[in-house]
């Protein structure tokens, strides 16, 4: 059977069986397309243990025009989408190398960047301001950090999903996966104040503003583009605004969205909760994700050390 084919038919059954977002198909088509073009193999049976280990060596040795080579966690990814497509060829009782065969590498300890408490005053504070864009921005940044949401869940909240009375809601995260995030006491008062300038009929939460007709309610409306659902704002907004205030803020760290999500866990386990618990508001299916933030229980150990150790001479 032709691999084009049986590619074809796998990234529509990751979208109907497996429901899978848009991204994650572009990224298993691109991965897969890259080792069928290097390998040459027409047909399942052509993809053996011995190809796939020389393709790994060829990961791990690539370079770009300018010398750069493949991150460990980006050669992974190759990886795990041919181990993926290979199952699903063994589902379809199709021959070719087991799955389990190829075995994942470790990926390297990741550095986690956050913001010190310190830090995340100044950053949240650097976005001040009544007319309808500071608001609105002041409004991200917030629930980005109350609800540690990655960008891709943050722009796709519509108002009517906000209940800021019970100061929760629910939003649709990897996988499909539904969960419930908190919006603390000083984002509902951010988004109150945002919520209150709003004066067109838009579903989107968060919309693209046009400055040139911005003003305040008591002089005129302030307007948004146009009434469409388009005025959705665009994750690479997000990082936009993120990066701005950041550097407005006098922030070193190279601060972006995700960062906010790391702070939030962060200070949860800073704070005391336990590691289920944070996995479970981050919305990770594993445990083993969750656990990049070891710096905090880290620390925690160390506390925990000096004050109980040597107590007995």
């Amino acid at each position: 059977m032709d691999l084009n084919k049986l590619l074809a038919d796998f990234l529509e059954y990751l979208e109907i069986e497996r429901n899978r977002s848009q991204k994650t198909i572009e990224n298993y088509s691109h991965y897969l397309k890259r080792f069928f073009n290097w390998a040459g193999a027409k047909s399942p049976k052509d993809i053996t243990y011995e190809l796939v280990r020389k393709y790994r060596l060829h990961l791990n040795r690539f370079q770009n025009n300018n010398g750069k080579g493949l991150k460990k966690i980006t050669q992974n990814y190759h990886v795990i989408a041919l181990r993926n497509f290979l199952k699903y060829l063994s589902k379809q009782d199709i021959k070719t190398l087991s799955a389990e065969k190829i075995e994942v590498g470790k990926n390297p300890s990741q550095i986690v960047e956050f913001l010190e408490p310190e830090e995340l005053d100044r950053f949240l504070n650097s976005a001040s301001g009544g007319d309808l864009k500071s608001l609105r921005d002041r409004a991200i940044l917030e629930l980005l950090f109350s609800a540690g949401l990655r960008v891709s869940e943050l722009v796709n909240i519509n108002r009517d999903q906000i209940n800021l009375k019970k100061q929760e809601f629910s939003v649709r995260g990897k996988g499909g996966k539904i969960r419930i995030v908190f919006v603390s006491d000083t984002a509902r008062n951010a988004l109150e104040k945002y919520l209150d300038k709003r004066t067109d009929i838009d579903p989107a939460l968060f919309a693209r503003i046009d400055n040139k007709k911005l003003g305040f309610r008591a002089k005129k409306k302030p307007s948004f583009e146009n009434s469409q659902s388009s005025l959705r704002i665009t994750p690479r907004s997000i990082q936009r605004i993120v990066k701005n205030y950041a550097t407005k803020a006098g922030i070193v760290k190279d601060v972006h969205p995700h960062t906010l999500r790391h702070s939030f866990a962060t200070d949860l386990l800073a704070g005391g909760a336990d590691i289920r618990s944070v996995q479970a508001m981050l919305g990770h299916s594993s445990i083993t994700t969750t656990q990049i933030y070891t710096h905090v229980t880290n620390q925690q150990l160390k506390e925990v050390h000096k004050k109980f150790h040597g107590k007995r001479k």
